[in-house]
């Protein structure tokens, strides 16, 4: 059975003005479609994220200054940038005292996001940061407990297998983690096989759970972001 993911998440972009009201808008909009996106896990993160950026272009480039947020996912990771035309303020990483409500900028999403940096690109900087979430793929469905589990297995199953090098199974590719997946299954049809079970049996009891337990969440929830008139653009929620 194959199972196509629904999730749209595709990669969007707003150009705002850097002041105080822009970044209570652009904290609204990251809520709603995060939600729409699935990804509630990194919602406050993306929105603290967001709003030191840009406090980051007030702060340091202009009060008015035009500037643009884009929004996408790398690989698994939920990519947050904003765009402003100077070249030559660079954010920086400064400590800053944890009772102070200034300076914490870089230092705050440096302590949130799993990456960040700054990119010089002509007549303007991409300021940039990454923050990690439980999606399974850029368009693909979250994590459930079922994954979870899984992956615990195939770290363990992975240093079993001399195939599988630590600096493999330390965060296995797609295609070694199916090898993997199918060289366990062997092994447990093995076992079954050896105890006097019947492998075919299992796996057809295995295939009918499997198909029961897929969220009807999930499908209403797809059912509900196709539904003609529920697509929000960013600029309609800017005041």
């Amino acid at each position: 059975m194959s199972q196509k993911p629904c999730m749209s998440r595709k990669p969007w972009d707003l150009a705002f003005t850097a002041d105080p009201e822009g970044v209570a808008a652009l904290r609204r909009i990251m809520r709603l479609h995060l939600g729409l996106w699935g990804l509630h896990e990194v919602v406050d993160g993306a929105q603290l994220c967001v709003s030191e950026l840009v406090s980051n272009v007030i702060t340091h480039v202009g009060h008015g200054t035009p500037a643009t947020l884009a929004v996408s996912m790398s690989g698994t990771r939920l990519r947050l940038e904003v765009h402003d035309p100077d070249t030559r303020a660079l954010p920086t990483l400064v400590a800053a005292d944890s009772d102070s409500e200034s300076g914490r900028g870089m230092a705050l999403v440096d302590a949130i996001a799993d990456r960040w940096g700054v990119q010089l690109r002509r007549g303007r900087k991409v300021t940039w940061c990454e923050l990690a979430t439980a999606a399974t793929g850029p368009t693909g469905h979250v994590a459930g407990p079922g994954v979870s589990r899984a992956e615990a297995l195939l770290d363990v199953y992975a240093t079993t297998e001399p195939r599988l090098t630590p600096s493999t199974h330390s965060r296995l590719s797609t295609t070694v983690a199916e090898e993997a997946v199918i060289g366990m299954i062997t092994d447990f049809l093995h076992w079954l096989h050896a105890h006097g079970r019947d492998p075919d049996e299992v796996l057809d009891r295995a295939q009918t759970r499997f198909e029961a337990q897929i969220p009807d969440a999930e499908e209403a929830s797809c059912m509900a972001r196709n539904r003609p008139g529920n697509s929000v653009e960013p600029a309609d929620l800017m005041p």
